[in-house]
């Protein structure tokens, strides 16, 4: 129980917190249901800078594989909008399109890594890449609980302006918010809070797209209230996820990225279709 069970619940717990917490904050920096870390590709590159950091030894370093998955969900960051530039930020699906396309970019990165990989490692690698909680530690989940902890004390912090950021960056800063810098600090620690989930789990998808939006239409825009109803119900529905993952096919364990995937991409398609038609 307490070498297992727990610590694997634990981590599920935090890292689908983070996840629902980080899609929040796109969504509502995007002003756009569709974005979420998984979609825009920040979640592949904090799994490139994590893969990169394993082939290179650096888990034997103190946060040497978190710290690279914090600087490939940056450097993706500092791609998508420098690629989709200001125009991008107007036309959110500009803003998407590019998220998706560096998402392929990062997707042909690690597949590359993976075929580099010893045969008896591909396996456990390819689990990860799908999202594994499987080889859980209390260690990870102490780490990872840290940096939620930290990152949703940020954000919410920063609750009003980012309520006021949803009505447009003219409006916020009449209304006295420094726009600039608050979607500096926003972005940074929604990105952190992603890479210390991708770096102990791997990509699990849809979380951050499927859980906050629907808490945006049952409790409202108020991220007074979003943000730590999106930490609960985010972390809930991992922790679901992941125990029919390891219980549905028993003794064949799934990996919860399949359980979510298979959740959020019918979710998203309808999404789509709803603002496209």
């Amino acid at each position: 129980l307490f070498a297992i069970r727990l610590p694997r619940v634990l981590l599920a717990a935090v890292v689908g917190a983070a996840l629902s917490l980080s899609g929040v904050v796109f969504q509502a920096l995007l002003r756009n249901p569709l974005a979420d870390p998984y979609i825009l590709g920040i979640s592949g590159g904090a799994a490139v800078g994590a893969i990169v950091g394993m082939i290179a030894g650096a888990s034997l370093l103190p946060f040497g594989v978190p710290g690279l998955a914090f600087g490939g969900a940056m450097v993706t960051v500092a791609l998508l909008f420098g690629v989709a530039g200001s125009r991008g930020i107007r036309q959110v699906h500009t803003l998407l399109l590019t998220g998706v396309t560096i998402n392929a970019f990062f997707s042909a990165l690690i597949m590359f890594a993976v075929s580099l990989s010893s045969s008896d490692r591909l396996h456990s690698v390819l689990f990860w890449l799908m999202g594994d909680l499987s080889m859980a530690e209390g260690n990870e989940a102490t780490l990872v609980g840290m940096a939620m902890l930290l990152g949703f004390l940020i954000l919410f912090s920063l609750a009003r302006p980012l309520n006021l950021l949803i009505l447009g960056e003219e409006t916020a800063m009449q209304l006295g918010v420094d726009a600039k810098r608050a979607k500096k600090i926003l972005l940074a620690t929604a990105s952190l809070i992603t890479a210390a989930a991708v770096s102990v789990s791997g990509t699990i998808g849809f979380i951050g797209l499927v859980i906050p939006h629907l808490l945006r239409l049952l409790l409202g825009a108020d991220h007074r209230l979003l943000l730590p109803a999106s930490a609960l119900f985010g972390a809930s529905f991992l922790v679901l996820a992941d125990t029919i993952a390891r219980t549905l096919m028993a003794p064949v364990e799934l990996p919860v990225g399949v359980v979510t995937a298979l959740c959020g991409a019918p979710y998203f398609l309808y999404l789509l279709h709803r603002r496209a038609f």
